[in-house]
């Protein structure tokens, strides 16, 4: 056995070799993504991003709204649109994850089942996975 660094062609290799597998063991893909924020006298206060995946499973890589209008149901607004927009995509499953010092109780409170997570202590911080089924 030998290591060898990989070349950026040897990595689209891998890649398409890997594509090529999960092919035999995935669904047809659906397209999609939900990105929508809110504004207040024209200045964006709260925004999300999420992209739909394979298994009809909306991955939500980014979620925020301004300090001064958290605990005043932005945060709540954003995410239930966010789920009539992903059910309208044919999505039925949503995933995201958090650190300890953002949101782990909203998506908790949100309905999102806590599905995995670990606890850095070294460098100080928690990372908590969660999903949600939609109906």
């Amino acid at each position: 056995m030998k290591f060898v660094e990989l070349t950026e062609e040897q990595v689209e290799e891998i890649e398409e070799r890997l594509e090529e597998y999960d092919q035999m063991h995935m669904p047809p893909a659906i397209e999609g993504s939900v990105q929508l924020g809110i504004e207040e006298d024209g200045r964006l206060v709260a925004g999300l991003d999420a992209s739909i995946t394979t298994f009809r499973i909306l991955y939500v890589s980014t979620v925020f709204v301004e300090e001064e209008y958290r605990r005043k149901g932005y945060g709540r607004h954003l995410i239930n649109a966010m789920e009539a927009r992903a059910r309208e995509l044919g999505v039925n499953t949503i995933r995201l994850d958090t650190f300890d010092f953002q949101g782990k109780e909203f998506y908790e409170a949100m309905g999102y089942t806590l599905a995995g997570s670990y606890e850095n202590a070294e460098d100080g911080y928690a990372e908590y996975f969660f999903v949600k089924r939609l109906h």
